[in-house]
């Protein structure tokens, strides 16, 4: 009889473990990750929005501000800056920016598993684990974006004096030695990613990173012949406005696709980066009128761009009077920047990508700390990352402005003459620079009027 009960009993321990394997699989098939449609269009959209910026909008803001005999060159670094960036991201660049590996290095880079991608599936999602279920592919693109509008922006400094072979040698270099560490320390799991920093869409990791190297460069390559003696008068403004308008329309998915998704957060973003941008835009002019009485067009744009970098670190951290704020004293800061500064120490930044880009980054990630709303369901991670102490994390807002600026400064210098004697030389001669790069560098013009 015991024998029959003990048959009886391990029979039902059987069947009731073929019911729970069964449980366990019907409810990882309902647990399957989905693709989501509307964020997968909304990250797709971005990424177009985040690549109109670079090949027409900047090159079109650059261009126009450039005198007339370089504005195809400028035209063509910013083009080119695009194309070789993105493939360096490809290449390498995401790997060392997103990838994980074991080790205290893995402060600084992500490693080297995803080089060209290898080990990522066209059926992988972005992030299961943050309900980001579009592809990871997507990802990758969007991000490239902005690993290749951070290099274009560095030719603003430079152009109308450097060697279009050395331009495209640093900017592949640059993209993977500087650009990538840097993104992977701010956003890819690394040192300053722990240490609680914020920067929604790239204060610290795009403007500021880009501002500087341009500085860098130009300083490193020497001031162009006739500066500041000889008058450079832009060739168009108006290509330049239409630029500056642009750069704002595809703004929104810079800002709004760091939301990663079509979701509230993005909503935050679309609004406080059209009060940043507008304020501003009014800002400038006003400056403007005070100081010189006359609003200029130029200065209009410079206005909308300056409150757009401003706002990009904090854009879906921050509030309406945040985003007031911090548009105001982001044209206020650019606007010292590109005259009083410059004017004071004396260095060719040609484009003035220093004093818009590098001072009113750096502005909006300190300002990202002193105005970031206590919201858990806003912040990335709950609270203030730092503390629950508004002054701890503006002190971590204070750390990422200066590892991002000591790694931008030391990386630029050496990437500069890697790509210097790789090229023979960055400076392009003096019967070049006179005639200008149109002609002599691609025998094209930029206006045949």
């Amino acid at each position: 009889m015991k024998k029959w009960l003990l048959a009886l009993s391990l029979l039902g321990v059987s069947a009731f473990a073929d019911d729970a394997e069964t449980a366990v699989a019907a409810v990882a098939a309902v647990a399957e990750p989905v693709l989501n449609s509307g964020d997968t269009a909304w990250m797709m959209m971005s990424t177009a929005l985040v690549m109109l910026m670079t090949p027409i909008g900047l090159a079109l803001f650059y261009g126009g501000m450039t005198r007339a005999k370089n504005v195809l060159n400028t035209y063509a670094m910013v083009f080119g800056a695009f194309a070789v960036g993105f493939v360096a991201w490809i290449v390498a660049g995401y790997s060392v920016a997103f990838g994980t590996m074991d080790g205290s290095m893995n402060q600084v880079i992500g490693g080297f598993g995803n080089v060209m991608l290898s080990g990522i599936s066209w059926t992988e999602f972005a992030s299961v684990d943050l309900g980001q279920l579009y592809p990871k592919y997507v990802f990758v693109v969007f991000q490239g974006t902005f690993a290749a509008i951070t290099i274009a922006i560095v030719a603003g400094s430079v152009i109308e004096r450097m060697k279009f072979s050395t331009w495209m040698v640093f900017a592949a270099i640059w993209t993977v030695v500087v650009y990538a560490p840097i993104t992977h320390m701010v956003w890819g799991g690394g040192y300053l990613f722990n240490e609680g920093t914020l920067d929604f869409a790239g204060g610290t990791v795009v403007h500021m990173n880009g501002g500087l190297a341009g500085l860098v460069l130009a300083l490193l390559l020497g001031k162009r012949s006739g500066y500041p003696k000889t008058a450079m008068k832009p060739a168009s403004v108006v290509l330049t406005a239409a630029g500056a308008g642009l750069l704002w329309f595809g703004w929104y998915g810079f800002n709004g696709g760091s939301a990663f998704g079509a979701n509230a957060i993005a909503g935050v973003a679309f609004l406080t980066t059209t009060i940043a941008a507008a304020v501003a835009t009014l800002t400038w002019i006003v400056i403007e009128y005070a100081v010189f009485k006359k609003p200029t067009l130029l200065g209009a744009a410079s206005g909308a761009i300056a409150g757009l970098v401003a706002i990009t670190p904090a854009a879906g951290f921050v509030g309406v009077s945040g985003a007031f704020i911090i548009g105001i004293m982001g044209a206020l800061i650019a606007f010292f920047g590109v005259t009083a500064l410059k004017k004071k120490l004396g260095y060719d930044d040609s484009l003035d990508a220093f004093g818009v880009h590098f001072l009113a980054g750096l502005w909006g990630a300190v300002a990202t700390g002193i105005f970031a709303l206590n919201d858990k369901a806003l912040l990335w991670d709950g609270p203030l990352k730092a503390s629950d102490d508004r002054m701890g994390q503006i002190m971590v807002q204070l750390e990422s402005v200066l590892v991002v600026g000591a790694f931008t400064l030391i990386g630029t210098v050496i990437v500069y003459f890697i790509a210097m004697a790789l090229t023979g030389g960055s400076r392009v001669n003096e019967e070049q620079e006179s005639q200008g790069l149109d002609e002599s560098v691609h025998g094209e013009r930029g206006f045949n009027l």
